[in-house]
């Protein structure tokens, strides 16, 4: 577990040496780490309030981003992307995918377009660029829920919080998954894709109108992003902002966009959600 602290990342140490905070192998943390983990949520807890001005985190939904915090399906967006924009003469390597990754589709496509070619596109004719990268993606094998998310939604659900997602994908063939192979996890009337916004991540809308869905305020809410440009949009919506670094990019590419609390991985999450709950009452 990474616990950024005023602007700084700060590493949270077991008594075994040099590793990062995690639990044993019997799947418990020893007290030293609870107790460790416990003054951290509270800093980072009361760092929020500090700079949201808000005199209250109460947390009421767990707003959660899609690509590569429920679905192991950024390997599948890469490859697709710089498939793609290859056959049309943009040069975007397959580690470029995580750096836009949150923006919608016809948004990179634009950008790209200006970038490199001087090229401004209507939203139609990025849309029909689009469509090759989604074709390409619906030729992928179908991708893994990443490890504890549905473990971490349960324990969310148990502590009274509803769940929201949040994402830019418009890809049908993971939106339609949820009901499938999350039941009773996420609800489609919860879900705000980009098929719904204006405006995607970075800018706050996306949230914003996930806030809305879930009937909250933003000290009532927890954002879940693996991505820079996803972070900086929960942080813009004024959400205490989790971040699970998922693909390849440093940590400090979210620290520096303001991420509230970073973890490993969803899995690191999930194991340390009750210590985290008990920080605001759950």
């Amino acid at each position: 577990m990474k616990v950024p602290e005023r602007g700084i990342m700060v590493l949270i140490f077991s008594c075994l040496g040099d590793r990062p905070l995690s639990p044993n192998k019997t799947g418990k943390q020893n007290d030293f780490s609870t107790q460790k983990a416990n003054n951290m949520f509270e800093n980072n807890i009361k760092d929020y309030l500090r700079k949201t001005g808000f005199t209250t985190f109460s947390p009421k939904a767990v707003m959660f981003d899609m690509d590569g915090v429920i679905y192991n399906s950024m390997p599948n967006h890469a490859s697709s992307w710089h498939k793609a924009m290859k056959s049309v003469g943009i040069d975007m390597p397959p580690e470029d995918a995580y750096k836009y990754e949150g923006m919608r589709g016809v948004e990179t496509i634009q950008l790209l377009f200006r970038q490199q070619k001087g090229k401004e596109l209507t939203d139609q004719q990025a849309a029909e660029y689009y469509k090759l990268k989604s074709d390409a993606f619906n030729s992928c094998p179908p991708a893994a829920k990443m490890e504890g998310i549905e473990d971490l939604m349960k324990k969310i659900k148990r502590s009274g919080l509803k769940i929201i997602v949040v994402t830019g994908s418009a890809q049908h063939t993971l939106l339609d998954k949820f009901e499938q192979e999350l039941p009773g996890l996420v609800h489609k009337d919860l879900i705000v894709s980009a098929l719904d916004v204006t405006h995607g991540k970075p800018a706050p809308e996306p949230y914003l109108k996930g806030l809305a869905k879930a009937g909250v305020q933003p000290w009532e809410a927890i954002v879940v992003e693996n991505a820079p440009l996803g972070v900086r949009a929960g942080v813009a919506a004024k959400v205490f902002t989790v971040a699970a670094n998922t693909g390849p990019l440093p940590d400090s590419s979210l620290l520096q966009e303001g991420a509230d609390l970073i973890f490993s991985s969803i899995n690191d999450f999930m194991l340390h959600w009750e210590e985290f709950a008990k920080e605001f009452g759950r």
